[in-house]
Order: C-alpha cells, then sequence, then structure tokens
C-alpha cells in the first residue's frame, strides 16, 4: 500500500476537432502517461475533453477545482494566437491569483525546440487550494515542458515546470506530491 497521500488532478483538453470525433485526443493520455511516471502518489485523475468554447473552459476548471477538489489541473490546447484559442483567457477569468512565471518558464524551455515558441500565451493561476496550469496541446512539447530541457549526459539544463509544482501545491494548502527524481525533482526550499 503506497503510504503517500492521494493527489487529484484535473485534466482539460480544450479542442474542437477532438471533442467533436474529427481524430482521437492525444493530449489527455500524454498528460495522464508522464504524470503516472513522475507522481509517486496514487492519483486520482478527472478528465474533461472539451471544445474551444471560453464559457465552457471557465464550467469545467470551476467545477475541477470547486467540486472535484482537484489539488492540481492542466489544460492543454487553445493557448495559440489562433481566434478561438482562448484557454488563458478562460484561465486568467476563473482564477485568484495569476502565476505568469509558469507561461514565463513554459516559453522559455520551448524556445530550445521551436522558435515559434514565443506564440505561446500559456498561463496559470490559483483558484481556491488548485493550481491550474495551461500546457502546449502537442504530447511531445506537454513532457518538454513538464521535464525541461536535459543536456547530452541528462544533466539539467533548464528546470522544466513539474520542478516547482510541487512546492506551489505544498502552498496553497493541496495534496504533498512526491516526484521520481529521474523524471522531475520536486524542488522545496522548506522541508516538511
Amino acid at each position: 500500500m503506497n503510504p503517500l497521500p492521494s493527489v487529484t488532478i484535473g485534466l482539460v483538453s480544450a479542442s474542437d476537432r477532438a471533442s467533436s470525433g474529427v481524430y482521437a485526443d492525444e493530449g489527455i493520455p500524454s498528460l495522464k502517461d508522464w504524470l503516472q511516471k513522475a507522481v509517486k502518489n496514487p492519483i486520482r485523475f478527472v478528465e474533461a475533453l472539451i471544445p474551444d468554447e471560453q464559457a465552457v473552459i471557465e464550467n469545467t476548471l470551476k467545477k475541477m477545482a470547486d467540486e472535484d477538489l482537484c489539488d492540481l489541473v492542466f489544460t492543454t490546447g487553445g493557448t495559440g494566437p489562433a481566434p478561438r484559442d482562448i484557454t488563458p483567457e478562460a484561465t486568467l477569468n476563473v482564477v485568484d491569483k495569476e502565476m505568469p512565471g509558469f507561461g514565463e518558464q513554459m516559453r522559455q524551455i520551448s524556445l530550445y525546440y521551436v522558435p515559434t515558441a514565443i506564440l505561446s500565451r500559456q498561463t496559470a493561476g490559483i483558484r481556491g487550494k488548485c493550481l491550474i496550469v495551461n500546457l502546449p496541446g502537442r504530447p511531445k512539447a506537454i513532457a518538454e515542458t513538464l521535464g525541461g530541457v536535459r543536456g547530452e549526459n541528462g544533466e539539467i539544463k533548464v528546470h522544466g515546470l513539474f520542478s516547482a509544482i510541487p512546492y506551489c501545491v505544498d502552498l496553497i494548502g493541496g495534496a504533498f506530491i512526491e516526484t521520481d527524481e529521474s523524471i522531475s525533482k520536486a524542488f522545496r526550499p522548506k522541508q516538511k
């Protein structure tokens, strides 16, 4: 039996085409796979595959934070400059505090791989005791932003987002998240 506390993580994929069955969603399966490798705690996932509709995204995020009591919610998709890309706006409308460093770090990581990273508008924020983070939609980009940039010998060149997420969740009153350090080492300046 795992002695670590259970963590509840919401996964939201905002995609008109995937939600209408035009193609299979890749964001949620990719996120689940990465998180199951990185997080040592038992995880309860709450999932939603929804269209790029601001009200639907906002209601989904509110439900996950307020009713499902997610410690953490990740969104994928809808963060570019196209007219229907409105996930950041929906996120900012429901959070109590914006956490701009997450978006800044995601763009920094992605610039190692593609120059179009500057077109990304990802952000993050806190609603109650829940951290909400917008991620890219592509599976490869999801893993890169969460895990960071590593050199040829595996040394960390740029920390991924997930190295800061467990401590942030601690600070806002969420579950204590332990990580597999070979995937992402959680940084906590203050130890419990």
